[in-house]
């Protein structure tokens, strides 16, 4: 068991009652060996942490109700976990990052329970919707549209509330779902927190539908919902894009540069032409405002990484080419102010959440190595 030391700064609140907030936490690492195997009876990647003594909280979302094609997110926390355990410690990028303190918070069953009994209804919807049946002929349809968008508000409030509570207390907050549209509760709480800021998305899609199905919160309408709902979201950069409509490029085309996309077919074409990824990398950075949250869908891989996520597309990025661009970020100047990771699958043989585990610790350094 790992011991703990704190101080505590007495104050005067404003009813005038005296009070107390703890100003340090920490954990006894004396006993415990970053080269040894993980352990399981502790947390995330096998480190002593417990949420009071972390830095970092990485609050897991099992919801997966509006996916289009592939399930099986909801439970890749879990999973994730347990292929953390597998994950050296050792980062040459972020030496002894892991030392600040990662914990992850159990996943909430009743959530799980929520999304898996929505999914079931979510899944005869879309089938009815497939064969080309009007959803206003059918009672039973309606309801059922209308619980799943009810259940998707509850998520983003439920989102939302954990988060900013984490935030207020000083902690970085990283989000690990669950399908893409997990994060909008998280987005809405960094505004609040952190004012002006930006994200950097990396993914197959551009999740610029709007009301994708009839589902208001779909997991490909995430970044519509958060342009239209969030002022403070100035700029939106999307890398590795290559499964979009018509819609969608209209919206990026007239979204007066608060959207630029950097299209997966557009990158190949100018590193074919000569072009280094540095240069692309270099020109991406330099749209991003000072503040930046990065928004990872694991799908932006090439899928021999992430063959099981929900909306597999052929082509993407090797692992290191994306750790390339988030250290080049950091080594901007510019501050990390969270991320989440999403639509990692399940597998049999862990092969997805051994990727997603390796892509969450890397995240999880690089987040701390910004705020220390």
């Amino acid at each position: 068991m790992s011991s703990r030391l704190s101080l505590q700064r007495f104050f005067f609140g404003k009813n005038g009652q005296l009070t107390f907030n703890t100003i340090f936490k920490m954990t006894d690492l004396s006993t415990f060996d970053p080269n040894s195997v993980g352990n399981p009876s502790n947390n995330i990647f096998g480190l002593p942490f417990e949420e009071d003594d972390a830095q970092l909280i990485i609050l897991p979302i099992p919801w997966e109700v509006t996916v289009s094609y592939n399930a099986g997110t909801a439970r890749a926390p879990e999973h994730i976990f347990t292929a953390s355990l597998q994950v050296d410690l050792f980062d040459p990028d972020v030496k002894d990052g892991w030392k600040k303190g990662f914990y992850m918070r159990p996943t909430d069953k009743k959530i799980l329970m929520k999304s898996d009994y929505l999914r079931k209804e979510a899944e005869l919807y879309i089938k009815y919707i497939a064969d080309g049946d009007i959803v206003g002929d059918n009672k039973f349809m309606c309801k059922t549209l209308k619980e799943i968008n009810e259940g998707s508000i509850f998520l983003n409030n439920w989102v939302y509330e954990q988060t900013i509570e984490l935030l207020n207390k000083g902690k970085l907050v990283a989000l690990l779902g669950g399908d893409h549209s997990t994060p909008l509760g998280f987005f809405k709480a960094i505004a609040e927190k952190h004012g002006d800021f930006g994200i950097l998305q990396i993914d197959a899609h551009c999740d610029l539908r709007v009301a994708y199905e009839g589902f208001n919160y779909s997991h490909a309408s995430v970044m519509y919902n958060a342009l239209e709902e969030i002022p403070q979201l100035t700029k939106l950069v999307q890398v590795g894009v290559r499964d979009y409509c018509e819609e969608e490029f209209e919206y990026i085309s007239n979204s007066n540069f608060r959207i630029v996309t950097y299209f997966d077919k557009d990158i190949k074409e100018r590193q074919y032409e000569g072009q280094q990824w540095k240069q692309l990398v270099d020109e991406i950075v330099n749209h991003l405002p000072e503040k930046v949250f990065i928004s990872f869908d694991i799908d932006g891989l090439d899928p021999k990484l992430c063959p099981h996520t929900g909306t597999p597309v052929q082509g993407g990025f090797e692992t290191e080419q994306i750790f390339y661009l988030f250290k080049k970020v950091l080594q901007s100047g510019r501050k990390l102010i969270g991320f989440d990771l999403n639509e990692v699958g399940v597998s049999h043989d862990e092969w997805d959440e051994n990727v997603g585990a390796r892509c969450l610790f890397k995240l999880c350094n690089l987040l701390t190595a910004s705020n220390s």
